[in-house]
Protein backbone atom coordinates (compact mmCIF):
# COMPACT_ATOMS: atom_id res chain seq x y z
CA UNK A 1 0.00 0.00 0.00
CA UNK A 2 1.17 3.18 -0.59
CA UNK A 3 1.42 5.67 2.75
CA UNK A 4 0.71 9.04 -0.10
CA UNK A 5 -2.34 7.60 -1.98
CA UNK A 6 -5.66 8.38 -2.27
CA UNK A 7 -7.84 6.15 -4.03
CA UNK A 8 -11.28 6.78 -6.09
CA UNK A 9 -13.42 3.86 -7.74
CA UNK A 10 -15.61 4.70 -10.80
CA UNK A 11 -17.58 3.01 -13.41
CA UNK A 12 -17.52 5.89 -15.34
CA UNK A 13 -13.97 6.98 -16.45
CA UNK A 14 -15.35 9.80 -18.86
CA UNK A 15 -15.08 11.82 -15.97
CA UNK A 16 -11.97 10.84 -14.06
CA UNK A 17 -10.22 13.81 -15.02
CA UNK A 18 -12.73 16.52 -13.53
CA UNK A 19 -12.86 13.94 -9.98
CA UNK A 20 -8.87 13.48 -9.92
CA UNK A 21 -8.61 17.40 -10.47
CA UNK A 22 -11.39 18.24 -7.61
CA UNK A 23 -10.05 15.44 -5.01
CA UNK A 24 -6.14 16.98 -5.61
CA UNK A 25 -7.40 20.50 -4.90
CA UNK A 26 -8.38 19.05 -1.44
CA UNK A 27 -5.41 16.62 -0.68
CA UNK A 28 -2.75 18.64 -3.00
CA UNK A 29 0.21 16.58 -0.65
CA UNK A 30 -1.57 12.76 -1.81
CA UNK A 31 -1.03 11.15 -5.27
CA UNK A 32 -4.93 10.58 -6.37
CA UNK A 33 -5.28 7.81 -8.16
CA UNK A 34 -8.68 6.70 -10.31
CA UNK A 35 -9.91 3.24 -10.49
CA UNK A 36 -12.23 0.79 -12.60
CA UNK A 37 -14.77 -0.20 -9.74
CA UNK A 38 -14.08 -3.45 -10.98
CA UNK A 39 -10.39 -3.41 -11.23
CA UNK A 40 -8.88 -4.89 -7.96
CA UNK A 41 -7.10 -1.45 -6.73
CA UNK A 42 -5.14 -0.73 -4.21
CA UNK A 43 -5.86 1.42 -0.88
CA UNK A 44 -5.63 4.55 -0.28
CA UNK A 45 -3.26 5.34 2.17
CA UNK A 46 -3.33 5.53 6.11
CA UNK A 47 -4.88 8.60 7.13
CA UNK A 48 -6.42 9.36 3.78
CA UNK A 49 -10.36 8.20 2.68
CA UNK A 50 -11.26 6.15 -0.33
CA UNK A 51 -14.32 7.85 -2.24
CA UNK A 52 -16.52 5.25 -4.66
CA UNK A 53 -18.74 6.86 -7.26
CA UNK A 54 -21.28 4.85 -9.11
CA UNK A 55 -23.06 6.51 -12.35
CA UNK A 56 -26.65 5.57 -12.90
CA UNK A 57 -29.19 6.51 -15.38
CA UNK A 58 -31.05 8.50 -12.61
CA UNK A 59 -28.07 9.19 -9.98
CA UNK A 60 -24.52 9.88 -9.05
CA UNK A 61 -24.09 7.99 -5.88
CA UNK A 62 -20.98 8.81 -3.58
CA UNK A 63 -19.89 6.80 -0.89
CA UNK A 64 -16.73 8.07 1.36
CA UNK A 65 -15.16 5.74 3.28
CA UNK A 66 -12.37 7.01 6.12
CA UNK A 67 -9.43 4.37 6.81
CA UNK A 68 -9.68 4.77 10.68
CA UNK A 69 -13.08 3.46 10.79
CA UNK A 70 -15.20 6.84 11.36
CA UNK A 71 -18.18 7.67 10.06
CA UNK A 72 -19.24 6.77 6.48
CA UNK A 73 -20.39 9.76 4.12
CA UNK A 74 -23.31 8.78 1.09
CA UNK A 75 -24.69 11.40 -1.06
CA UNK A 76 -26.12 11.55 -4.35
CA UNK A 77 -27.92 13.42 -6.66
CA UNK A 78 -30.76 13.08 -9.24
CA UNK A 79 -30.20 13.11 -13.28
CA UNK A 80 -32.89 13.37 -15.08
CA UNK A 81 -33.66 12.51 -19.20
CA UNK A 82 -31.77 14.61 -21.60
CA UNK A 83 -29.22 16.26 -19.21
CA UNK A 84 -26.24 17.92 -20.89
CA UNK A 85 -22.61 16.45 -20.20
CA UNK A 86 -21.71 20.50 -18.97
CA UNK A 87 -24.49 20.18 -16.48
CA UNK A 88 -23.54 16.11 -15.27
CA UNK A 89 -20.31 17.11 -14.68
CA UNK A 90 -21.11 20.35 -12.67
CA UNK A 91 -23.52 18.12 -10.67
CA UNK A 92 -20.90 15.65 -10.34
CA UNK A 93 -18.22 18.14 -8.78
CA UNK A 94 -20.93 19.88 -6.32
CA UNK A 95 -21.53 16.38 -5.54
CA UNK A 96 -17.73 15.55 -4.96
CA UNK A 97 -17.46 18.94 -3.41
CA UNK A 98 -19.87 18.80 -1.10
CA UNK A 99 -18.76 15.01 0.90
CA UNK A 100 -15.18 16.44 0.65
CA UNK A 101 -15.92 19.54 2.21
CA UNK A 102 -17.88 18.34 4.70
CA UNK A 103 -15.72 15.65 5.67
CA UNK A 104 -12.73 17.54 5.54
CA UNK A 105 -13.87 20.57 7.08
CA UNK A 106 -12.39 23.08 4.56
CA UNK A 107 -13.98 24.64 1.63
CA UNK A 108 -11.79 26.12 -1.46
CA UNK A 109 -11.62 29.81 -2.49
CA UNK A 110 -12.47 28.82 -6.24
CA UNK A 111 -15.12 26.11 -4.89
CA UNK A 112 -15.53 23.05 -7.85
CA UNK A 113 -13.92 25.16 -10.13
CA UNK A 114 -10.63 23.82 -11.66
CA UNK A 115 -9.69 25.31 -14.84
CA UNK A 116 -7.39 27.85 -15.80
CA UNK A 117 -9.44 30.38 -16.87
CA UNK A 118 -12.16 31.14 -14.38
CA UNK A 119 -12.66 34.46 -15.50
CA UNK A 120 -14.01 34.01 -18.45
CA UNK A 121 -17.58 33.17 -16.91
CA UNK A 122 -18.22 36.33 -15.76
CA UNK A 123 -16.75 37.34 -19.15
CA UNK A 124 -19.49 35.43 -20.57
CA UNK A 125 -22.29 36.60 -18.44
CA UNK A 126 -21.11 40.24 -18.32
CA UNK A 127 -21.46 39.83 -22.53
CA UNK A 128 -25.34 39.14 -21.63
CA UNK A 129 -25.80 41.77 -19.81
CA UNK A 130 -25.71 40.59 -16.54
CA UNK A 131 -24.62 42.38 -12.77
CA UNK A 132 -22.06 42.01 -10.44
CA UNK A 133 -24.43 40.87 -7.75
CA UNK A 134 -26.08 38.55 -10.57
CA UNK A 135 -23.07 36.89 -11.30
CA UNK A 136 -21.53 36.67 -7.71
CA UNK A 137 -24.70 34.79 -6.93
CA UNK A 138 -24.39 32.27 -10.42
CA UNK A 139 -20.65 31.88 -9.08
CA UNK A 140 -21.62 30.71 -5.82
CA UNK A 141 -24.75 28.72 -6.28
CA UNK A 142 -23.62 26.77 -9.48
CA UNK A 143 -19.57 26.58 -8.43
CA UNK A 144 -19.26 27.46 -4.63
CA UNK A 145 -16.98 30.46 -5.46
CA UNK A 146 -15.88 32.55 -2.20
CA UNK A 147 -17.89 35.84 -2.98
CA UNK A 148 -14.13 37.33 -2.82
CA UNK A 149 -12.75 34.97 -5.81
CA UNK A 150 -15.95 35.78 -7.68
CA UNK A 151 -15.91 39.77 -7.27
CA UNK A 152 -12.11 39.61 -8.08
CA UNK A 153 -13.25 37.81 -11.56
CA UNK A 154 -15.79 39.79 -12.25
CA UNK A 155 -13.36 43.10 -11.74
CA UNK A 156 -10.82 41.61 -13.80
CA UNK A 157 -13.26 40.91 -16.33
CA UNK A 158 -14.42 44.48 -16.84
CA UNK A 159 -10.82 45.56 -17.22
CA UNK A 160 -10.03 42.94 -19.91
CA UNK A 161 -13.34 43.41 -21.65
CA UNK A 162 -11.91 47.68 -21.58
CA UNK A 163 -8.61 46.82 -22.81
CA UNK A 164 -8.95 44.11 -25.95
CA UNK A 165 -12.22 46.75 -26.91
CA UNK A 166 -8.98 48.16 -28.64
CA UNK A 167 -7.60 45.27 -30.64
CA UNK A 168 -8.21 44.31 -34.13
CA UNK A 169 -9.15 40.90 -32.28
CA UNK A 170 -10.87 39.80 -36.24
CA UNK A 171 -8.47 41.08 -38.64
CA UNK A 172 -5.41 41.30 -36.42
CA UNK A 173 -2.91 38.70 -34.67
CA UNK A 174 -0.26 38.74 -31.82
CA UNK A 175 3.02 37.20 -32.00
CA UNK A 176 5.25 35.33 -29.37
CA UNK A 177 8.43 34.52 -29.60
CA UNK A 178 10.41 31.90 -27.69
CA UNK A 179 14.11 32.10 -26.66
CA UNK A 180 14.31 28.45 -24.86
CA UNK A 181 17.32 29.12 -23.16
CA UNK A 182 18.32 30.25 -19.06
CA UNK A 183 21.58 30.83 -17.02
CA UNK A 184 20.00 27.48 -14.44
CA UNK A 185 16.91 25.46 -14.38
CA UNK A 186 14.88 26.47 -11.50
CA UNK A 187 13.69 24.31 -8.89
CA UNK A 188 10.03 24.59 -9.90
CA UNK A 189 9.87 25.14 -13.31
CA UNK A 190 8.73 22.97 -15.82
CA UNK A 191 9.07 25.58 -18.68
CA UNK A 192 10.69 24.70 -22.25
CA UNK A 193 13.92 25.62 -21.14
CA UNK A 194 17.81 24.67 -21.78
CA UNK A 195 21.24 26.05 -20.03
CA UNK A 196 22.53 28.98 -22.38
CA UNK A 197 26.36 27.47 -21.53
CA UNK A 198 25.26 23.79 -23.12
CA UNK A 199 23.96 25.78 -26.12
CA UNK A 200 26.48 29.03 -26.79
CA UNK A 201 27.28 27.68 -29.89
CA UNK A 202 24.12 26.63 -31.28
CA UNK A 203 22.66 30.29 -30.99
CA UNK A 204 23.24 31.79 -34.52
CA UNK A 205 21.66 28.47 -35.55
CA UNK A 206 18.82 28.88 -33.52
CA UNK A 207 18.29 32.55 -34.91
CA UNK A 208 18.56 31.46 -38.59
CA UNK A 209 15.03 28.91 -37.94
CA UNK A 210 13.86 32.04 -36.03
CA UNK A 211 14.81 33.78 -39.01
CA UNK A 212 13.02 31.38 -41.19
CA UNK A 213 9.89 31.52 -39.06
CA UNK A 214 9.64 35.11 -38.98
CA UNK A 215 9.70 35.48 -43.09
CA UNK A 216 6.88 32.84 -42.86
CA UNK A 217 5.06 35.67 -41.06
CA UNK A 218 6.08 38.31 -42.83
CA UNK A 219 4.63 36.21 -46.27
CA UNK A 220 1.77 34.91 -44.63
CA UNK A 221 0.53 37.90 -42.62
CA UNK A 222 1.25 40.89 -44.06
CA UNK A 223 -2.75 41.78 -44.68
CA UNK A 224 -3.04 41.93 -40.92
CA UNK A 225 -2.73 44.22 -38.25
CA UNK A 226 0.15 43.17 -35.76
CA UNK A 227 -1.16 44.30 -32.25
CA UNK A 228 1.40 42.90 -29.96
CA UNK A 229 4.99 41.44 -29.42
CA UNK A 230 6.04 39.17 -27.05
CA UNK A 231 9.75 37.49 -26.67
CA UNK A 232 9.39 34.92 -23.40
CA UNK A 233 11.13 31.87 -22.61
CA UNK A 234 13.34 31.20 -20.87
CA UNK A 235 15.12 34.16 -20.71
CA UNK A 236 15.55 36.01 -23.90
CA UNK A 237 18.01 38.47 -22.31
CA UNK A 238 20.50 35.58 -22.03
CA UNK A 239 21.03 36.15 -25.71
CA UNK A 240 24.61 38.19 -26.09
CA UNK A 241 23.88 41.62 -27.21
CA UNK A 242 24.63 40.97 -30.88
CA UNK A 243 22.47 38.37 -31.55
CA UNK A 244 19.68 40.02 -29.20
CA UNK A 245 20.52 43.42 -31.78
CA UNK A 246 20.16 40.90 -34.37
CA UNK A 247 16.80 39.40 -33.47
CA UNK A 248 14.99 42.49 -32.67
CA UNK A 249 16.33 44.27 -36.07
CA UNK A 250 14.85 41.45 -37.91
CA UNK A 251 11.58 41.62 -36.42
CA UNK A 252 11.14 45.36 -36.99
CA UNK A 253 13.22 44.91 -40.48
CA UNK A 254 10.47 41.91 -41.41
CA UNK A 255 7.27 42.85 -39.43
CA UNK A 256 4.89 46.13 -40.10
CA UNK A 257 4.79 47.44 -36.41
CA UNK A 258 2.94 50.57 -37.02
CA UNK A 259 -0.22 49.65 -35.01
CA UNK A 260 1.65 47.39 -32.37
CA UNK A 261 0.53 48.70 -29.03
CA UNK A 262 3.02 46.54 -26.85
CA UNK A 263 6.52 45.23 -27.56
CA UNK A 264 7.52 43.06 -24.62
CA UNK A 265 10.94 41.62 -23.99
CA UNK A 266 10.68 39.27 -20.58
CA UNK A 267 14.33 40.17 -19.73
CA UNK A 268 13.79 38.47 -16.60
CA UNK A 269 16.74 37.24 -14.37
CA UNK A 270 18.71 40.43 -13.04
CA UNK A 271 22.13 38.42 -13.96
CA UNK A 272 21.16 38.56 -17.54
CA UNK A 273 20.35 42.35 -17.55
CA UNK A 274 23.29 44.76 -19.05
CA UNK A 275 23.00 48.15 -19.58
CA UNK A 276 23.89 47.41 -23.34
CA UNK A 277 21.14 44.93 -23.90
CA UNK A 278 18.81 47.31 -22.05
CA UNK A 279 20.23 49.94 -24.69
CA UNK A 280 19.34 47.34 -27.59
CA UNK A 281 15.95 47.11 -26.54
CA UNK A 282 15.39 50.57 -26.38
CA UNK A 283 16.89 50.99 -29.46
CA UNK A 284 14.48 49.22 -31.10
CA UNK A 285 11.41 50.31 -29.86
CA UNK A 286 11.25 47.76 -27.09
CA UNK A 287 8.10 49.06 -24.30
CA UNK A 288 7.58 46.69 -21.81
CA UNK A 289 10.03 44.75 -19.91
CA UNK A 290 10.04 42.15 -16.72
CA UNK A 291 12.65 41.85 -14.04
CA UNK A 292 11.30 38.81 -12.18
CA UNK A 293 13.56 38.12 -9.23
CA UNK A 294 10.31 35.73 -7.69
CA UNK A 295 11.37 36.87 -4.11
CA UNK A 296 13.25 39.03 -2.29
CA UNK A 297 14.73 36.63 0.15
CA UNK A 298 18.42 35.84 -0.01
CA UNK A 299 18.17 32.27 1.26
CA UNK A 300 14.99 31.26 -0.88
CA UNK A 301 16.67 32.52 -4.41
CA UNK A 302 19.76 29.98 -3.74
CA UNK A 303 17.51 27.17 -2.54
CA UNK A 304 15.32 27.51 -5.90
CA UNK A 305 18.49 27.76 -8.17
CA UNK A 306 18.58 31.36 -8.82
CA UNK A 307 22.10 32.56 -9.44
CA UNK A 308 21.81 35.87 -8.54
CA UNK A 309 21.64 38.17 -5.45
CA UNK A 310 18.65 40.87 -4.31
CA UNK A 311 20.89 43.42 -4.71
CA UNK A 312 21.71 42.76 -8.32
CA UNK A 313 17.31 42.70 -8.83
CA UNK A 314 17.64 46.30 -7.24
CA UNK A 315 20.55 47.35 -9.51
CA UNK A 316 19.08 45.66 -12.90
CA UNK A 317 15.40 47.24 -12.05
CA UNK A 318 17.66 51.13 -11.25
CA UNK A 319 19.61 50.38 -14.80
CA UNK A 320 16.22 50.12 -16.56
CA UNK A 321 14.77 53.28 -15.23
CA UNK A 322 18.03 54.93 -16.28
CA UNK A 323 18.26 53.70 -19.21
CA UNK A 324 14.36 55.44 -19.82
CA UNK A 325 11.59 51.98 -19.44
CA UNK A 326 8.38 53.33 -17.96
CA UNK A 327 6.55 50.17 -17.91
CA UNK A 328 9.03 47.32 -15.62
CA UNK A 329 7.06 44.28 -14.59
CA UNK A 330 8.22 42.29 -11.74
CA UNK A 331 7.32 38.75 -11.15
CA UNK A 332 6.95 37.11 -7.68
CA UNK A 333 6.15 33.51 -6.74
CA UNK A 334 4.29 32.87 -3.17
CA UNK A 335 4.74 29.56 -1.51
CA UNK A 336 8.14 28.56 -2.08
CA UNK A 337 10.30 26.59 -0.04
CA UNK A 338 10.95 28.03 3.46
CA UNK A 339 8.82 30.50 3.18
CA UNK A 340 6.53 31.78 5.67
CA UNK A 341 4.17 35.41 5.92
CA UNK A 342 7.02 37.17 7.16
CA UNK A 343 9.41 36.45 4.22
CA UNK A 344 6.49 37.50 1.98
CA UNK A 345 5.48 40.52 3.63
CA UNK A 346 9.34 41.53 3.52
CA UNK A 347 9.47 40.79 -0.36
CA UNK A 348 6.37 42.97 -0.86
CA UNK A 349 7.92 45.36 0.87
CA UNK A 350 11.31 45.58 -1.03
CA UNK A 351 9.42 45.79 -4.07
CA UNK A 352 7.55 48.75 -3.04
CA UNK A 353 10.35 50.52 -2.92
CA UNK A 354 11.47 50.26 -6.35
CA UNK A 355 8.07 50.76 -7.09
CA UNK A 356 7.21 48.66 -10.46
CA UNK A 357 5.00 49.65 -13.08
CA UNK A 358 3.05 46.29 -12.72
CA UNK A 359 3.22 42.96 -9.98
CA UNK A 360 2.57 39.05 -11.65
CA UNK A 361 1.72 37.35 -8.14
CA UNK A 362 2.26 33.80 -8.73
CA UNK A 363 0.93 30.95 -6.49
CA UNK A 364 3.72 27.87 -6.34
CA UNK A 365 2.45 24.98 -8.77
CA UNK A 366 3.89 21.73 -8.25
CA UNK A 367 5.05 21.18 -12.10
CA UNK A 368 4.99 17.23 -12.78
CA UNK A 369 8.35 18.25 -14.93
CA UNK A 370 10.13 20.21 -12.17
CA UNK A 371 12.75 19.18 -10.18
CA UNK A 372 10.77 20.36 -7.12
CA UNK A 373 8.49 17.35 -7.85
CA UNK A 374 11.26 14.67 -7.95
CA UNK A 375 12.02 15.97 -5.11
CA UNK A 376 8.49 15.17 -3.50
CA UNK A 377 8.18 12.10 -5.34
CA UNK A 378 11.96 10.89 -3.53
CA UNK A 379 10.52 11.63 0.01
CA UNK A 380 12.38 15.56 -0.01
CA UNK A 381 9.78 18.03 0.30
CA UNK A 382 11.02 21.29 0.70
CA UNK A 383 7.35 22.75 1.49
CA UNK A 384 6.50 20.84 4.47
CA UNK A 385 9.21 21.73 6.99
CA UNK A 386 6.72 21.53 9.63
CA UNK A 387 6.47 18.89 12.08
CA UNK A 388 2.72 18.78 10.91
CA UNK A 389 3.84 18.22 7.53
CA UNK A 390 1.86 21.45 6.68
CA UNK A 391 3.56 24.41 4.24
CA UNK A 392 4.84 27.02 5.81
CA UNK A 393 3.11 29.52 3.26
CA UNK A 394 0.50 29.19 -0.13
CA UNK A 395 -2.40 30.05 1.90
CA UNK A 396 -4.90 32.70 1.19
CA UNK A 397 -3.44 34.48 4.28
CA UNK A 398 -0.34 35.37 1.89
CA UNK A 399 -2.00 36.01 -1.21
CA UNK A 400 -3.75 38.62 0.59
CA UNK A 401 -0.58 39.84 1.85
CA UNK A 402 0.50 40.36 -1.58
CA UNK A 403 -2.72 41.81 -3.18
CA UNK A 404 -2.97 44.50 -0.50
CA UNK A 405 0.95 45.30 -1.38
CA UNK A 406 0.02 45.54 -4.79
CA UNK A 407 -2.91 47.94 -4.27
CA UNK A 408 -0.86 49.73 -2.14
CA UNK A 409 1.42 50.56 -5.13
CA UNK A 410 -1.51 52.25 -7.07
CA UNK A 411 -1.90 48.64 -9.01
CA UNK A 412 -4.99 47.14 -10.17
CA UNK A 413 -5.77 43.34 -11.08
CA UNK A 414 -6.08 43.24 -14.93
CA UNK A 415 -5.47 39.37 -15.55
CA UNK A 416 -6.06 35.90 -13.77
CA UNK A 417 -5.28 31.90 -14.64
CA UNK A 418 -4.72 28.98 -12.45
CA UNK A 419 -2.61 26.02 -12.48
CA UNK A 420 -2.78 22.55 -11.95
CA UNK A 421 -1.39 21.81 -8.04
CA UNK A 422 -1.15 25.13 -7.15
CA UNK A 423 -0.44 26.07 -3.64
CA UNK A 424 -3.41 26.52 -1.50
CA UNK A 425 -5.77 26.07 -4.38
CA UNK A 426 -5.02 29.69 -5.48
CA UNK A 427 -4.56 31.83 -8.37
CA UNK A 428 -2.24 33.98 -10.33
CA UNK A 429 -2.81 37.59 -10.67
CA UNK A 430 -1.74 40.74 -12.73
CA UNK A 431 -1.38 43.67 -10.95
CA UNK A 432 -0.36 47.06 -12.70
CA UNK A 433 -0.96 50.96 -12.76
CA UNK A 434 -3.47 52.56 -14.98
CA UNK A 435 -1.99 52.68 -18.75
CA UNK A 436 0.72 49.63 -18.05
CA UNK A 437 -1.46 46.13 -18.44
CA UNK A 438 0.10 43.46 -20.20
CA UNK A 439 -2.23 43.15 -23.19
CA UNK A 440 -0.33 40.05 -24.61
CA UNK A 441 -0.70 38.44 -20.96
CA UNK A 442 -4.14 39.05 -21.61
CA UNK A 443 -4.84 37.96 -24.93
CA UNK A 444 -3.05 34.41 -23.74
CA UNK A 445 -5.52 33.84 -21.34
CA UNK A 446 -8.80 35.00 -23.18
CA UNK A 447 -9.32 33.43 -26.85
CA UNK A 448 -9.38 37.05 -28.74
CA UNK A 449 -6.94 37.03 -31.10
CA UNK A 450 -4.94 34.43 -33.22
CA UNK A 451 -1.39 34.37 -31.67
CA UNK A 452 1.56 33.22 -33.90
CA UNK A 453 4.23 31.67 -32.14
CA UNK A 454 8.12 31.30 -33.27
CA UNK A 455 10.45 29.38 -31.70
CA UNK A 456 10.97 26.10 -29.93
CA UNK A 457 7.94 24.27 -27.61
CA UNK A 458 6.01 27.55 -28.62
CA UNK A 459 2.34 27.41 -29.45
CA UNK A 460 0.01 28.95 -32.01
CA UNK A 461 -3.88 29.30 -31.86
CA UNK A 462 -5.81 30.61 -34.19
CA UNK A 463 -9.76 32.08 -33.51
CA UNK A 464 -11.91 31.32 -36.45
CA UNK A 465 -14.40 34.08 -36.71
CA UNK A 466 -17.20 30.88 -35.68
CA UNK A 467 -15.46 30.62 -32.13
CA UNK A 468 -13.60 28.01 -32.83
CA UNK A 469 -10.03 27.58 -31.64
CA UNK A 470 -7.32 25.63 -33.44
CA UNK A 471 -3.73 25.15 -32.37
CA UNK A 472 -0.18 23.76 -33.74
CA UNK A 473 3.20 23.16 -31.80
CA UNK A 474 6.46 23.68 -32.62
CA UNK A 475 8.72 20.55 -31.12
CA UNK A 476 10.42 21.42 -27.78
CA UNK A 477 13.79 19.72 -28.45
CA UNK A 478 15.96 22.62 -29.38
CA UNK A 479 17.73 20.58 -31.73
CA UNK A 480 14.86 18.73 -33.66
CA UNK A 481 13.26 22.32 -34.02
CA UNK A 482 16.39 23.54 -35.82
CA UNK A 483 16.38 20.15 -38.18
CA UNK A 484 12.83 20.55 -38.70
CA UNK A 485 12.26 24.11 -38.92
CA UNK A 486 10.54 23.89 -42.42
CA UNK A 487 8.22 21.12 -41.09
CA UNK A 488 7.55 23.39 -37.97
CA UNK A 489 6.57 26.38 -41.07
CA UNK A 490 4.61 23.74 -43.05
CA UNK A 491 2.42 23.59 -39.74
CA UNK A 492 1.78 26.60 -39.56
CA UNK A 493 0.94 27.25 -43.22
CA UNK A 494 -2.01 24.38 -42.62
CA UNK A 495 -3.81 26.75 -39.98
CA UNK A 496 -2.13 30.33 -39.73
CA UNK A 497 -2.30 31.67 -43.36
CA UNK A 498 -5.39 33.72 -41.69
CA UNK A 499 -7.69 34.51 -44.77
Amino acid sequence: MEQNLLAVRVNESSFGYDIHSLVKAFYPECEVKIFDRGEPGRASGEGFPELEIDFAPDEIALVLSPKEGGEVFKKGVELSDGLQRAEIKNRLKRLVYEALSEFTGRTLPWGTLTGIRPVKIPMELLEKGKGQEEIAAYMRDVYYVSREKSLLSIEIAHREREMLSSLHCRDGYSLYVGIPFCPTTCLYCSFTSFPIASWKKKIGDYLDALEKEIDFVAESCGDKILDTVYIGGGTPTTLGEKELDRLLGRLRGSLDFTHVKEFTVEAGRADSITREKLRILKKWGVTRISVNPQTMKEETLRLIGRQHTVEQVREAFALAREEGFDNINMDLILGLPGEDDGDVAKTIEAVRELMPDSVTIHSLAVKRASRLNQWISQGINPLTDRADGARKSGTERVMEIASVGARSMGMKPYYLYRQKNMSGNLENVGFAVEGKYGIYNTLIMEDWQSIVALGAGSISKRIFEDGRIERCENVKDVAQYMERIDEMIERKRRLLILS
